[in-house]
């Protein structure tokens, strides 16, 4: 008997906990995505990359008509010419891809750039959601557009108009 009641309570806080939780969800792309502040860093990156990469493209160019050059004048010239001119050609080319992975690469200057400029950003929207979050007494709100598995989900526990209001943005 006394195991039943134990049993008993044990399964009535454990309803009680699962029915205490609450659980909800938030498209942070669609929130950024109203954020003008977002849009105008977007811009400012895209801008940014579009003048890194037509200047790469010069580079590239250059190497180029370097290297067809070298092909037209092969013949005329003698080993240690053609040697010093293949090994301007390779120099060339490394100093382009040192560059193109100084603009582009993990720790270049478009990745710094975005990482300035969105962060803040994202950061305002993540104290956001959390500052909801505590007020609605939600155990967990998932972002769907983290998280693209989701088959479905209720319009009814989108939480991304709650946090734009909370952000002062007219959705």
């Amino acid at each position: 008997m006394k195991k039943l009641l134990v049993l008993l309570a044990l399964c009535a806080s454990g309803m009680y906990t699962a029915q205490a939780q609450k659980f909800a969800y938030v498209d942070t792309e669609y929130i950024l995505e109203k954020m003008s502040e977002y849009t105008a860093a977007q811009r400012q990156i895209e801008q940014m990359s579009s003048q890194y990469q037509a200047t790469i493209e010069a580079e590239i160019q250059k190497v180029d008509q370097l290297f067809r050059t070298y092909q037209t004048e092969r013949g005329r010239l003698n080993e240690a010419q053609r040697q010093q001119r293949e090994q301007e050609i390779i120099s060339k080319e490394q100093a382009v891809k040192e560059l193109q992975r100084s603009y582009f690469g993990q720790e270049g200057t478009v990745t710094r750039r975005t990482e300035a400029l969105i962060q803040p950003i994202k950061d305002r929207v993540q104290r956001a959601i959390d500052a909801l979050a505590l007020e609605g007494g939600y155990a967990v709100i998932f972002d769907i557009a983290a998280a693209p598995g989701f088959i479905y989900t209720n319009p009814a526990f989108d939480l991304s108009g709650k946090i734009l209001e909370k952000l002062g943005i007219n959705n």
